[in-house]
């Protein structure tokens, strides 16, 4: 974790991360740590109606026995004085990446994990952490569900914490599955527009978003102006990295559409996929494309 927060330190970024050192799985990891589900008893299902996968099998009642990361998250607050993010999986994204044999209902189950969820985001907020992030990639699928009760189970997961809070909507790590869904997706990826409006109006602070090397139209952002955005300005799904010109002018275009004091670089997605050499350099172009624009704006 102290070599992530270096490469982090000397790219240039302001919120750090534990750059996805403390967790395998984005979503299976946190759910390892709790009662009810058996990784034993594995059913193959389809993962973000996309592809099949072999997943674990809710049994009985989840429940939270004891904190999952709040003493990872401890240890990243003493070695730093910037502000810190942590990410956790959202409800609707890991009722998607389980068999549940016990509740036989996508919402109640979701409702279940935003309760558990809750309990860690507390903890987490205790120890210091800035910002708590939701993944819920699962937003791009299901819009019916996201609008009838995912975000409502996203706000139960928020319920009284007073740090900021986001959540991070994206097209997937840039693995095989997720690559060959996209180009499927056609010239124009409008899925963002399902959801946004209804999200605009939560309780939700940030929300983060794939941006560069996408097809998504940069005037979606519109749909939740007065929200602060993480625009994402890195492709996670190549290994080239980008130059901070092409960063800035994805930051420049989306400032067409967000308050500067309110737009927030980021990578489309996480970089665990990636080797290191890449993501450092990555983070790099993030760092000194944000340079750029925050230089041409208080010029």
């Amino acid at each position: 974790m102290r070599l992530s927060l270096e490469d982090q330190r000397q790219a240039g970024i302001d919120i750090v991360s534990d750059g996805e050192q403390t967790r395998q799985h984005f979503v299976t990891t946190f759910i390892e740590n709790l009662s009810g589900v058996d990784f034993e008893k594995r059913e193959t299902v389809r993962i973000r109606d996309r592809y099949d996968a072999s997943v674990p099998t809710v049994v009985s009642e989840v429940s939270r026995q004891k904190p999952v990361f709040v003493e990872d998250a401890r240890f990243l607050r003493q070695q730093t004085s910037q502000p810190i993010k942590w990410a956790l999986p959202g409800p609707m994204t890991m009722i998607d990446t389980l068999y549940d044999n016990h509740y036989k209902s996508r919402e109640r189950l979701a409702w279940e994990f935003a309760g558990i969820l809750n309990q860690e985001a507390r903890e987490l907020e205790a120890v210091g952490v800035d910002i708590i992030q939701f993944d819920e990639p699962a937003f791009n699928v299901f819009f019916d569900e996201v609008n009838d009760w995912g975000i409502a189970t996203l706000e139960k997961a928020i319920e009284g914490l007073r740090c900021e809070t986001a959540v991070h909507i994206c097209y997937g790590y840039g693995i095989k599955a997720n690559t060959d869904w996209k180009k499927t997706l056609g010239s124009e990826w409008r899925q963002y527009e399902e959801f946004f409006p209804k999200l605009q109006k939560s309780k939700i602070d940030l929300i983060s978003l794939e941006c560069h090397n996408s097809h998504v139209p940069m005037d979606l952002i519109e749909l939740i102006r007065g929200k602060k955005v993480m625009v994402g300005a890195i492709d996670v799904a190549t290994n080239t990295i980008e130059n901070p010109q092409e960063v800035a002018d994805t930051l420049r275009k989306a400032l067409q559409f967000i308050d500067a004091d309110k737009l927030y670089p980021c990578t489309n997605c996480g970089m665990a996929p990636l080797s290191r050499r890449v993501a450092r350099g990555k983070l790099s172009a993030l760092g000194a494309g944000a340079e750029i624009v925050r230089r041409e704006l208080s010029a």
